[in-house]
């Protein structure tokens, strides 16, 4: 294993004074290496809270040791909004120059400009000049990473791309032009999702050099089920504090491995939970408590993620998801938006199927959506149905019915319900009478299933629940049902129960919504399952 390492997070861990996570730098993103000693320029990108900016200190840390290269890293965060390209290319000489002040290299530090003196030039060739001179003046070749370059806007992005691309170019020209020998641009998102906001695609204007080549656009992969263990373990190392391997397998469960989430489930967990008493073990049922606690908090990480669903692009595509919907409306959702929330973290592909990244932004996701809805739900419902021995999951969905017929149309029927409103308010009416009062309740949505489940767990039995929706021009004819009933089957399999519930909505509005309230109850396979419409 290399002996370089790169700190996660020092927001939250571990949990022992002035001491982080390590990783080892080149297993996190192995192909960087022969990308810089080809002398590419490059795009790193992830979603939020991946370890990017910590990746690359680390990385740049890792280079200037073996004294065969200069590595810098800048950020070009305070660019975003600046929409005038002078004024931000200004802002970016200035973060350059302020990054070889803050630089642990004496290289670097020799060569800043003080502050109020910086070489002043036509914003067109500032940054690529301000580049040259570090080139010719270090006595080593440069490897630079501009940290949060998707951050710049349209204009000022064409600006710096076109410099980059002039002293590249003319790099390869002419042996004795001097330019950076590699260059990553880093952010959430792939260069050319954010060129092609900037131009059409039959307009390149030269834009798309050097960054032009797919293989070279990197991501850094979420943490795997052994590196959360190296993670964990040392902590252990450095405080005596055991990680069960339990523990390990329930943050792998919750997290999926998403750098930031693995950090906040250790330190909810030593710090918030166990007090910093380090002679206690990190269990499996810790761990668990410890996603309950951060997704009932909704630290800020997680709560400036979850204000994306106020965009309609965002909306759009998760409201397609929650619906288990077949595919994606090409009419409505572009394959730029879909992208866009798979560079957020918010979903992920797996095979086709679109779902959330982790099971905690799973459930975040459905309580930030619901929020307003939770409040209808009458006060009198919550543990209702819950005696201390067994879930009365028919008389609560009975009751749901009742519900439905009452409010839908305050909801926003017929004219404002989308697919996802009876999904959602499934969600919100489970949610508020159970929580708190069963084991455990899951929500399974995705595009591309067909279907989306959901089932309380309460007294070791599993309650589970397949939900459906009826149109005018998809309706739920009897090649559904059949299929609706088959999946319903599988998932109790999959649950361990011999019944289930199948709830149908109706949103043919020109009926009568009292005749759309049915209860059938029918054996299958040996199963018993009610369909209930709605």
């Amino acid at each position: 294993m290399s002996q370089s390492v790169v700190k996660t997070f020092n927001t939250v861990g571990p949990c022992v004074a002035e001491e982080h996570y390590l990783l080892p730098v080149l297993e996190r993103q192995p192909g960087i290496n022969k990308l810089i000693e080809d002398k590419n320029y490059f795009v790193l990108h992830a979603p939020r809270q991946s370890g990017k900016t910590t990746f690359l200190r680390f990385y740049a840390d890792r280079i200037n040791a073996k004294e065969r290269m200069y590595a810098l890293t800048c950020s070009l965060a305070t660019l975003r909004t600046l929409e005038d390209s002078e004024v931000a290319m200004t802002r970016m000489a200035a973060q350059i120059n302020r990054a070889l002040k803050i630089s642990g290299v004496k290289a670097f530090k020799d060569l800043a400009f003080p502050d109020d003196s910086l070489p002043q030039s036509n914003p067109s060739v500032k940054i690529r000049k301000f580049l040259n001179y570090l080139s010719v003046n270090l006595d080593k070749e440069l490897v630079i990473f501009f940290d949060e370059a998707d951050c710049l806007e349209p204009s000022p992005l064409v600006t710096f791309l076109a410099q980059v691309r002039d002293g590249y170019n003319e790099r390869h020209r002419n042996p004795k032009s001097k330019f950076p020998r590699s260059m990553a641009l880093v952010g959430m998102r792939d260069i050319r999702d954010y060129l092609s906001q900037v131009r059409p695609d039959n307009e390149s204007k030269g834009l798309a050099s050097p960054f032009n080549i797919k293989k070279d656009a990197l991501t850094l992969p979420n943490f795997t089920p052994e590196e959360i263990g190296i993670l964990y373990r040392q902590h252990t190392e450095a405080s005596g504090q055991i990680f069960e391997d339990g523990a390990i397998e329930m943050a792998w469960y919750w997290s999926e491995g998403q750098p930031w989430l693995v950090n906040a489930l250790a330190y909810e967990a030593v710090v918030s939970i166990l007090n910093n008493d380090f002679s206690k073990a990190v269990t499996a049922e810790i761990i668990d408590a410890a996603a309950k606690s951060i997704i009932l908090k909704q630290p800020v990480h997680i709560d400036s993620l979850m204000k994306r669903l106020e965009e309609p692009r965002v909306r759009r595509v998760m409201d397609a998801v929650i619906a288990g919907a077949q595919g994606f409306d090409e009419t409505t959702i572009s394959d730029e938006d879909i992208q866009y929330i798979l560079d957020l973290g918010l979903l992920k592909n797996e095979n086709e199927v679109y779902k959330p990244s982790n099971p905690i932004y799973s459930e975040v996701i459905v309580r930030k959506l619901t929020k307003r809805m939770e409040q209808r739900v009458p006060l009198d419902y919550v543990r209702r149905w819950v005696d201390g021995q067994t879930l009365d999951m028919t008389g609560l969905l009975k009751a749901f019915q009742d519900y439905w017929r009452e409010n839908s149309e305050m909801l926003g029927a017929p004219d404002r319900l989308t697919e996802t409103t009876p999904h959602l308010v499934s969600f919100t009416f489970i949610q508020k009478t159970l929580n708190g009062y069963v084991d455990e309740i899951k929500r399974e949505y995705a595009l591309g299933r067909k279907r989306v489940d959901l089932y309380a767990r309460y007294q070791g039995v599993s309650y589970p629940v397949e939900l459906k929706t009826s149109k005018p021009k998809h309706k739920f004819t009897d090649k559904v049902r059949e299929e609706s009933l088959e999946q319903l089957y599988s998932y109790m399999n999959k649950c361990g129960s011999k019944i289930g519930w199948l709830v149908v909505f109706d949103l043919d509005w020109s009926k009568n919504i009292a005749d759309k309230k049915t209860w059938e109850t029918i054996q299958y396979k040996g199963s018993t399952i009610h369909i209930v419409g709605c």
